[in-house]
């Protein structure tokens, strides 16, 4: 049984993939956004909400992955 089902996405690389992601996203945006010559200000709040797509991307990988393994468990009542 499993305690947490974003343990097994991507073969249990998931975990590692996203502390790097959530320490790292940020950081990226802000630069990315910032040498684009966008205000400091606005550049920060992108940096700030690029942090919960990685928690989106996560709940509807593991949606995803929770339909194909109940395909084959329908049962009609």
């Amino acid at each position: 049984m499993v305690g947490n089902a974003s343990d097994e996405l991507f073969s249990g690389f998931w975990p590692i993939m996203r502390r790097f992601l959530f320490a790292f996203l940020p950081l990226w945006v802000f630069l990315i956004a910032y040498s684009a010559d966008i205000n400091v200000i606005i550049s920060a709040i992108l940096a700030g909400a690029s942090v919960s797509l990685v928690a989106i991307y996560e709940k509807k990988k593991i949606l995803s992955e929770n339909e194909k393994q109940s395909d084959g468990n329908k049962v009609i009542k």
